[in-house]
């Protein structure tokens, strides 16, 4: 799969009832340049007024996830969020004339047949990623609902639900990849329970309803004044029971069809996160309040990455550049060549290592009895990453050098010790200009930023006798 982003090749439209608001709704979904995410445009308020898909605008999740912005709502988001995830889309718009997306028949099946209708192309920007590098847990203390997510390659999920009913029981279900949402989820509808249907009717909620968008569970006795309600709400001359307890005449897709429901909402309420994940979600009883109380989790660790700029890097793999090959462009030798190899390089970025030894000459005699590397010697670490970033792309490196003119924005943030690994991360900040090189330079050591600092050097041509 690629690591491209993506969007629509065009724009495509869908038209149908919003299931809580009754109301009839046209959906447009159109292409979005990169870095866009997904944003709602609501066309029939003043100004068209846009709601970005952000677990932060999330304000109730009673039968659905609802976002508001400014006093601008979307109701029940989750089932198209979760179509555009699992055709692999990253940028989007979704124009609305009204609040709440068509229900369709209850799944996400026609929200992804638009989309690939519509077609999809890759764009020119990198994904980012959520890599979850530990486990991170939610549990409602009311509900005992729980979401888990572990360390994973992929972007997997289980759900596992029992709602204590002997009609419905306990169910499970698996998403391995992301590929396989056509197949095995998006055609999975929502469901309620008899009883829980009574009270929304009552309440004047799903006035968009009807016997063909939602698998009806009968958890109790379907009395005359019950099935004369439902024959009014749906329109239907005749209400009657199937043998495997499911309401009127509708056949399920899958036997554990509610628990791929509830997959397909876990997958649209962390879509909420705002980026894509890298982790395998283990979700207990969920729910759209656990959902998006797992995404805020979620949300937050990725801001925390996003501010560390934590480089993604296995540093046991084959270098680009061994010691050997650095010293093939670097002048630098013994005991001022500071890093010991390259593992990654484009032309924009460099990442290398350095690895601190406790024979370090300096460790003799800078705080000898607590050796702490000194801080301008991590700088000039920096400073010599960002030197393979510019000599790695001339055709004669032995030919060039490259000098500090200028180090800014200097910070320490923690002691650099003996057993450390220290990982540097050097970004152009504007294209290389007359030999002029600004970059942005990062030191960690594991998840941490122990130095950073904005660099200036110029490379000039060596004085050949």
């Amino acid at each position: 799969m690629s690591d491209m982003q993506k969007t629509l090749k065009e724009e495509v439209s869908l038209s149908g009832i919003g299931l809580h608001t009754g109301k009839e709704v046209t959906l447009t979904i159109k292409p979005a340049k990169e870095n866009t995410g997904f944003v709602f445009i609501r066309t029939d308020l003043e100004g068209n007024p846009q709601v970005e898909a952000d677990v932060n605008y999330v304000t109730t999740t009673d039968r659905g996830t609802t976002l508001e912005k400014l006093g601008v709502r979307i109701h029940t988001c989750e089932h198209l969020l979760a179509a555009l995830v699992g055709c692999d889309v990253d940028n989007a718009y979704l124009e609305m004339n009204s609040a709440e997306p068509p229900i369709m028949d209850g799944s996400a099946k026609y929200f992804v047949e638009a989309i690939e209708k519509a077609g999809i192309e890759e764009q020119k920007v990198a994904r980012e990623y959520l890599i979850v590098k530990e486990v991170v847990n939610y549990v409602d203390p009311n509900t005992g609902s729980e979401l888990t997510i572990i360390p994973s390659e992929n972007y997997e999920v289980t759900t596992m639900v029992d709602f204590g009913t002997k009609v419905l029981g306990t169910q499970n279900a698996t998403l391995k990849d992301i590929s396989e949402f056509k197949k095995e989820i998006a055609s999975a509808r929502t469901f309620s329970f008899l009883h829980e249907l009574e009270m929304l009717l009552d309440a004047g909620l799903i006035k968009g309803g009807d016997i063909s968008n939602a698998i009806v569970y009968v958890d109790k006795e379907l009395t005359p004044e019950t099935a004369q309600k439902l024959r009014k709400a749906f329109g239907k001359e005749k209400i009657s029971i199937r043998p495997n307890g499911i309401l009127d005449n509708l056949t399920l897709n899958y036997p554990n069809e509610a628990a791929r429901h509830k997959l397909l909402d876990v997958i649209g309420d962390l879509a909420l996160v705002g980026v894509k994940i890298k982790g395998k979600v283990i979700a207990n009883k969920p729910g759209h309040f656990v959902n998006t109380q797992f995404a805020k989790k979620l949300n937050r660790q990725w801001k925390l990455q996003k501010k560390r700029n934590v480089p993604d890097i296995d540093i046991h793999k084959e270098p680009v550049f061994d010691i050997n090959g650095i010293m093939k462009l670097m002048p630098h030798r013994y005991p001022f060549l500071l890093i010991d190899k390259v593992l990654e390089l484009s032309d924009k970025h460099v990442v290398g290592l350095k690895n601190v030894t406790f024979n370090e000459p300096f460790f003799v005699g800078h705080f000898p009895k607590e050796p702490v590397m000194p801080g301008v010697l991590q700088v000039e670490a920096l400073a010599q990453t960002g030197g393979i970033l510019v000599l790695a792309s001339v055709p004669d490196p032995e030919n060039y050098s490259t000098y500090f003119i200028k180090m800014d924005k200097v910070k320490f943030k923690r002691k650099v010790v003996p057993g450390d690994t220290l990982v540097f991360k050097i970004e152009l900040i504007s294209p290389i200009r007359r030999g002029i090189v600004h970059m942005q330079g990062y030191g960690y050591v594991g998840e941490n930023i122990v130095v950073e600092a904005e660099l200036m050097a110029q490379v000039a041509k060596n004085n050949i006798e």
